[in-house]
């Protein structure tokens, strides 16, 4: 009787650890932890809290990023290393991998699906492909001053119609590709918006895409309702004496907070973060905080925003009430803290802890910690709900 209840528990055992991606799955509730250190990347289930299946072989994952097709079915992995894969995540599979450039920095899916769009900084310019083959469709270089050299391309956005945004960083331009049409794409171009603009993010409804600029003090905002199409300088004095910080400190521009009336901006160097009035574009207040911060965002409902911040001090987490405007919570999660992502709904966040090979699950409304699961140097945190907004 014994053996039969030792053989009963091990069977379920068994079963627990090996639920796996076995293409059966529905993705509603699916998403992937980027793995930076190992070239691979879990596939995760948030329903449970749990990890179905690592996917080995996609590269350099130390600044990758992902988005999802339509159906939530494929995931799209852009590697520092050039590399682009396709991804079945119900079966844990590559479909494909294509290396379209030297060195690239992240991508966009267009509205219908289509397209994919490849921001890269070696050899510069953005690579566009079909998204179901991987076939490259064109490739649009952006050029310094009309020389023959080519610049980095960032802050690569998705908007409606087919269409992309991102800034050009050594050119200063800033570009908006029209793809509804793949045999005669429309290429705007909007020359000189400020020096050296590092990242950029798009609204929740594709209005408004703001460009963060090293070179200088301020962020630059184009109105892409508006005809002509310009870009406009706003928060003059955001980001002063920013520029004397590295780069690998700066905030990426995607981890901004946005709710229905305020957006909230990491002040990089200044241990705060500003309160921008989304009406006017005019700074409503400073909140303080613990250290520098990276990462700022808002739970789905907009009510609290979560922030992590730069090395040496990134093993911290603050939240933040949007009414209030107070921090009500400090967490030491432990070091390396990258990336947070919330479940659709926001009862819940995850949050990556490279330096702890860990993954930590936190409640939204209580604030503790659900759960941790074991990861390998994990990064970004991406789940399938992105495939149903603008700009992710």
């Amino acid at each position: 009787m014994k053996y039969v209840i030792y053989l009963f528990f091990l069977v379920v055992s068994f079963s627990a650890l090996s639920k796996g991606c076995d293409g059966s799955l529905a993705t509603g509730d699916m998403g992937i932890v980027m793995e930076r250190a190992t070239g691979s990347i879990l596939v995760v289930e948030h329903s449970t809290d749990s990890i179905l299946c690592r996917i080995t072989g996609l590269g350099d994952l130390s600044h990758a990023s992902a988005v999802y097709s339509r159906d939530e079915a494929y995931a799209y992995i852009f590697a520092r290393d050039g590399g682009l894969s396709k991804v079945d995540i119900r079966s844990g599979k590559i479909v494909k991998r294509v290396i379209q450039a030297g060195n690239s920095i992240g991508g966009a899916i267009s509205q219908s699906g289509k397209l994919i769009a490849v921001s890269n900084y070696e050899p510069g310019g953005v690579n566009i492909f079909d998204s179901e083959s991987l076939k490259l469709i064109r490739r649009i270089p952006a050029p310094i001053n009309n020389s023959k050299n080519f610049s980095k391309t960032v802050g690569l956005v998705d908007i409606p119609g087919e269409q992309f945004v991102y800034s050009a960083f050594e050119a200063n331009d800033l570009y908006k590709v029209d793809m509804s049409n793949i045999e005669k794409p429309v290429v705007k171009r909007l020359e000189n918006i400020g020096r050296q603009p590092y990242d950029g993010l798009v609204s929740s409804d594709g209005r408004y895409y703001i460009a963060g600029l090293f070179g200088e003090d301020g962020l630059v905002m184009v109105d892409l309702w508006k005809k002509p199409v310009k870009a406009v300088r706003i928060l003059s004095e955001y980001g002063k004496g920013e520029k004397k910080f590295p780069v690998y400190k700066m905030p990426h521009l995607e981890g901004w907070a946005m709710n229905r009336e305020h957006a909230f901006l990491p002040a990089i160097g200044q241990k705060q973060l500003l309160v921008v009035d989304v009406n006017n574009w005019q700074e409503k207040e400073r909140i303080n905080l613990i250290a520098n911060p990276v990462f700022a965002m808002a739970q789905p409902d907009g009510r609290r925003i979560w922030v992590n911040f730069a090395y040496p001090d990134n093993q911290w987490l603050q939240v933040i009430d949007s009414l209030t405007m107070k921090v009500i919570k400090t967490i030491e999660a432990g070091k390396g803290v990258l990336h947070m992502e919330f479940t659709p709904r926001g009862e819940k966040v995850w949050v990556s802890v490279r330096d702890k090979n860990e993954i930590h699950i936190y409640d939204t409304e209580s604030m503790g910690r659900l759960k941790v699961l074991k990861a390998k140097s994990p990064s970004g945190i991406f789940f399938t709900s992105r495939a149903h907004k603008i700009g992710l």
